[in-house]
């Protein structure tokens, strides 16, 4: 994933890039240049154990910045203090079990911990350990008070660690971590506004089989659909995404991925896990149509009865609309909220659609060209039931997903 340029390269910001004595301390160097190649300025601030794992020379050579670990380094420049005052963004990548202890604390034995103890710009931690480390309530008890103070902590991913271990506890990749610390920079900190909260979201697209080989689809790689569940697990929220061909991106940290093809799979999941939740959100392109029938051998082009050259198509079930069926029987209590994605006219087909389905809220943008699908970047508006517009400006996915979570908390807090 190519990084976001700085929106402003004439004045770039500056990124402490903090790294602890782990073994994903490797992957800080992917994260430097994430940032460096935005056009921040990037400052790295390791542990003493970190260099342990990689040298002060790389850091050097990858910021283009001197590297020390100590309080009583450059003591003339008071730089145990100036480091974090300069700062516009800090990110601590890996954060080990013992850094995370250490911050919670107030610690500022060593230039890490003391520039993050005089920071006042956003500090994005993003753990690294063992999956025991993780869930010991010592580590959570001090990530739980960092949160509270307004640092953000990111979820960990589930995945291989050190040796032969698996589970939760591995660092997210060096592209997922500068993408939430940009979102952090844009919008404040998560906070824990939807904690408690049960949400259901889809992403991607649907296949509907022709053949065993050949499908019908669409475009949609479920980048806005994944950033969505991003937002809300780091908001507190307990995630189910339900996702169709979404095997290009990193499984959102901390959410549940229940992986469907057709739309009619899609339908049963949702269908499934909205029983029980507060919002649903179907940012998912499914098909509207799938082929009548379909074939279980390859079809052959050219053969008499050539079944290639014409298909038979019959309409799909409507999920969104069935979701307003079912909550207007009782079944569901859920604020839902549609996607439309349209390439004339969004804002009228936006509304029409938005009253068609019944839904409490609509998220409509344009794709005219084949713009969005598969981009970085989203735009568009976000339609209540009311008719009240908000236009969601250009940004990265993630920024843009977290305008939506602000737009949807906002109407449920006022029917409150």
């Amino acid at each position: 994933m190519s990084p976001e340029p700085s929106e402003n390269t004439k004045t770039p910001r500056n990124v402490v890039v903090g790294v602890a004595g782990g073994i994903a301390a490797y992957k800080a160097c992917h994260l430097i240049r994430e940032f460096t190649e935005g056009g921040d300025n990037v400052r790295v601030v390791p542990t003493p154990a970190a260099l342990n794992f990689v040298g002060a020379a790389t850091f050097e050579a990858l910021s283009g910045n001197p590297v020390d670990t100590g309080v009583f380094s450059r003591v003339d420049e008071v730089q145990h203090v100036r480091v974090g005052k300069d700062a516009d963004l800090i990110v601590i990548a890996p954060a080990t079990a013992d850094t995370i202890a250490r911050i919670a604390a107030g610690r500022a034995d060593d230039l890490l911990t003391a520039t993050a103890l005089v920071a006042t710009c956003p500090v994005v931690l993003a753990p690294a350990m063992h999956t025991e480390m993780w869930e010991n309530p010592a580590t959570q008890d001090n990530v739980e008070t960092l949160r509270r103070r307004g640092i953000v902590v990111l979820e960990p991913a589930h995945g291989r660690l050190t040796g032969t271990d698996t589970g939760p506890g591995r660092m997210l990749e060096a592209a997922q971590i500068a993408e939430m610390a940009r979102t952090v920079l844009e919008t404040g900190p998560f906070g824990l506004s939807l904690q408690g909260k049960k949400v259901v979201i889809s992403a991607g697209g649907t296949q509907e089989n022709i053949d065993p080989v050949r499908y019908i689809g669409n475009r949609s790689s479920g980048r806005q659909g994944f950033a969505l569940a991003d937002i809300a697990a780091h908001r507190g929220a307990d995630v189910t995404v339900v996702a169709g061909d979404t095997d290009a991106l990193d499984t959102p940290p901390g959410a549940e991925i229940v992986k469907v093809r057709s739309t009619r799979d899609m339908k049963k999941a949702v269908d499934r896990a909205a029983e029980n939740a507060d919002f649903v959100i179907m940012a998912a392109a499914v098909s509207d149509y799938r082929p009548e029938n379909e074939a279980d051998s390859k079809l052959k082009k050219g053969e008499s009865d050539d079944a290639l050259s014409t298909l038979r198509m019959v309409e799909n079930p409507d999920i969104l609309k069935g979701l307003v069926d079912k909550r207007n029987a009782g079944e569901t209590s859920a604020t839902i909220v549609g996607f439309a994605a349209e390439t004339d006219k969004p804002l009228e087909y936006g509304k029409a659609k938005l009253e068609r389905k019944g839904a409490d809220l609509l998220m409509v943008n344009s794709v005219a060209g084949g713009s969005v699908f598969g981009e970085l970047r989203n735009s568009g508006w976000l339609i209540r039931a009311d008719g009240e517009v908000e236009e969601i400006a250009d940004g990265p996915k993630h920024v843009v997903a977290a305008r939506i979570w602000d737009g949807i908390e906002a109407l449920t807090s006022n029917r409150q």
